[in-house]
């Protein structure tokens, strides 16, 4: 059993903290032991005004398999046991995360120098000012570097445990937890945190439904003239607010898309590559290769065994 301690310090984001405790605490308890826990054992005050109970110390947190550390108000520097606890597990091959502001933890324990890291786009430049070490990007939503990884706030959050989830366990897993939540599969980190909206004057509604449309259809050669007449639109429009609406673009939103559902095959079938190549619309397997590989910094074979042997 995965242990995952969810560390609340003090004016922990109580949204940041539910998140993690949800997602492993209720929805996948048969894969993860997710524990709250605090400096010390008891009632720990949150931004909401209301009291959590953490229900161990920092014992369970060195001891932990992974660590979450929610969103918090970072004025001070956290107590030196808790930066101690956070390296020790991090020193022994463990897993050290964080959703918003939990990322300054990460930051004071020294888990973040020379490397990439996000937290919420309005606390970046702090980030970056108090750690200049950290190369901080504040426009995407999660940053995984292995062991230790970084994501913006809130709602990144989510992306941020149904990634880890989709790592440990899988694609199946963690789509079926993103139905039980009533949210998108996957956003992928790279995606920008601040989606500009369509402006309410927009009276055409929302591209979703193409984008349903077009998921069901991943083995054809579909275009953005293709797509743009299906939301009865022009290519210039629809590319538009395509991106206002994902943060990316149509064809790049498509490839991403092709490289889940082959991951999805490969995970779930034992459809031989050049199926997987037409059903996902690659066109041929070394473009599959390559794609995959740009990703998911692996074959698509090399994936199909490395996931079998860690089931």
């Amino acid at each position: 059993m995965h242990r995952i301690a969810i560390l609340a310090l003090e004016s922990a984001v109580s949204l940041d903290l539910a998140i993690p405790a949800q997602v492993f605490g209720t929805y996948t308890e048969w894969s993860y032991r997710a524990m709250v826990c605090a400096p010390e054992a008891g009632p720990v005050r949150t931004t909401a005004g209301y009291e959590v109970v953490a229900q161990a110390g920092l014992r369970e947190v060195a001891r932990a398999d992974t660590v979450i550390v929610p969103g918090y108000k970072p004025h001070d520097r956290p107590p030196e046991a808790v930066l101690h606890a956070l390296r020790s597990v991090a020193d022994r091959g463990g897993r050290v995360a964080s959703i918003c502001t939990g990322a300054f933890a990460l930051a004071a324990a020294g888990l973040l120098d020379g490397k990439r890291a996000t937290t919420h786009w309005l606390d970046a430049a702090d980030l970056a000012a108090r750690h200049p070490s950290v190369t901080v990007d504040p426009d995407v939503l999660y940053v995984d570097e292995g062991n230790v990884l970084t994501s913006a706030g809130i709602a990144a959050g989510l992306d941020l445990c149904l990634h880890i989830v989709r790592t440990d366990h899988g694609t199946e897993l963690a789509n079926t937890v993103a139905r039980r939540i009533v949210v998108p599969p996957h956003r992928d980190g790279g995606q920008a945190q601040y989606v500009q909206r369509p402006v309410a004057e927009v009276d055409i509604g929302s591209l979703e439904a193409t984008r349903a449309w077009a998921l069901e259809r991943l083995d054809e050669d579909l275009t953005v003239a293709e797509l743009a007449r299906h939301a009865l639109v022009s290519e210039r429009t629809f590319a538009r607010r395509f991106v206002a609406e994902t943060g990316s673009t149509p064809l790049q939103w498509l490839l991403h898309q092709r490289v889940l559902l082959a991951r999805e095959l490969l995970e779930t079938t034992p459809a031989s590559v050049e199926e997987i190549t037409r059903r996902c619309g690659f066109g041929t397997p070394a473009n599959l290769r390559t794609h995959f590989r740009r990703h998911v910094a692996t074959t698509p074979t090399a994936y199909r065994d490395a996931f079998r042997s860690s089931g």
